[in-house]
């Protein structure tokens, strides 16, 4: 089934890329709070592309 907190964080990472820019800021803001959530319960891969996914929002804002 897989890390529900870490799908549902890839998921708000991929609406921000990819939200207006009117939207971006909370976007990124709602990727933000998921990634953080589902940092705490992953495994140290799924961390690594965690932290990638971070990289991805800090270049876009």
């Amino acid at each position: 089934m897989g890390n529900q907190l870490f799908q549902e964080a890839r998921r708000f990472v991929e609406m921000a890329k990819t939200a207006d820019p009117e939207n971006r800021e909370s976007a990124v803001s709602k990727a933000k709070n998921a990634l953080s959530s589902a940092f705490a319960n992953s495994t140290f891969a799924e961390q690594r592309q965690l932290q990638e996914m971070q990289q991805e929002l800090d270049q876009i804002t």
